[in-house]
């Protein structure tokens, strides 16, 4: 049996950036608080977490006061940082910087139509980290939309300025621009900015063409992973033989008969160490029985 690890998976460079701040500052300090969770991967959670990392939800951080915190890749919106100045806490910053381009993109946006009462629409997933620090841009009047059965939602008599979450599908996105095209009134503008990540949306091709030269794939990511979610609904498009895994415990079986190609791959939230320990995991389940 030939085990292959997904070269082209594992952490994306917003994410590395997060995991090498985190743990740069781990060796100067005894307890670093996040925001949220590092990344959307538990076990890699728990690995940073035995360092000193103490993961805490928003209401936490408004009560902290004098603290260090980090902020991950997702980013933040403006009022996070006003109650970091007013408690004292020193703020580590490892938002993706495609993540902070189009934060600034989006705030400028904002600023230069609000007096044009344009609607300002994000197509993301409602309540995602990243996505709530768009959404903070604007006040809080950004419009989000996870389909195109959403756009109901909007007021095509009005200017609609589209923007998305980095790491959308690029084919999702181009869906939703053709449907506003088809329903907006000719006498308002509509402009679309292509802000999905390409490193992310790079990937897709990758992985289905790395699941189709599989007999069998293990697709590995954290179950609160949405771009784990939709990666593997495009691996398992390209290979049916494609199980959704978070890891090695849950591989209880031998492969069936027949199976001799299998591959690893992942979400840009799975780390590398734990597609090594899968496709290790695979290889002794499925050792000849005479060995």
């Amino acid at each position: 049996m030939f085990i292959e690890i997904d070269s082209g998976s594992g952490f994306c460079f917003g994410v590395v950036n997060a995991i090498s701040s985190a743990e740069r500052e781990l060796k100067n300090t005894d307890i670093l608080y996040c925001l949220g969770d590092i990344v959307h991967n538990s076990l890699e959670v728990e690995r940073l977490e035995a360092l000193g990392l103490r993961t805490i939800d928003h209401e936490e951080f408004a009560r902290l006061k004098g603290e260090k915190v980090l902020l991950r890749a997702h980013g933040e919106p403006p009022s996070t940082y006003d109650i970091a100045r007013q408690n004292q806490i020193q703020i580590v910053d490892a938002t993706c910087p495609v993540v902070l381009q189009l934060q600034k993109k989006i705030h400028r946006c904002y600023q230069e139509t609000r007096d044009t009462h344009t609607q300002l629409v994000i197509y993301g997933k409602k309540g995602h980290a990243e996505v709530n620090g768009l959404v903070g841009q604007t006040e809080g009047t950004a419009i989000v939309i996870e389909k195109v059965e959403d756009l109901d939602k909007l007021d095509f008599n009005r200017n609609i300025a589209l923007f998305s979450q980095t790491t959308k599908s690029l084919d999702g996105f181009r869906k939703v621009v053709s449907e506003i095209e088809k329903r907006i009134s000719p006498d308002v503008s509509f402009q679309y900015h292509d802000t999905i990540c390409r490193q992310v949306a790079n990937r897709l091709p990758n992985i289905q063409r790395f699941a189709s030269e599989h007999d069998w794939v293990y697709f590995v990511a954290g179950k609160k992973s949405s771009n784990g979610k939709m990666l593997f609904e495009e691996c398992r498009k390209a290979n049916p033989n494609t199980q959704f895994i978070s890891s090695a415990a849950e591989i209880t079986e031998r492969l069936p008969e027949g199976v001799l190609r299998v591959g690893v791959c992942g979400a840009t939230s799975t780390p590398k160490w734990l597609m090594e320990e899968i496709a290790e995991r695979v290889r002794i389940l499925n050792l000849p029985a005479s060995l």
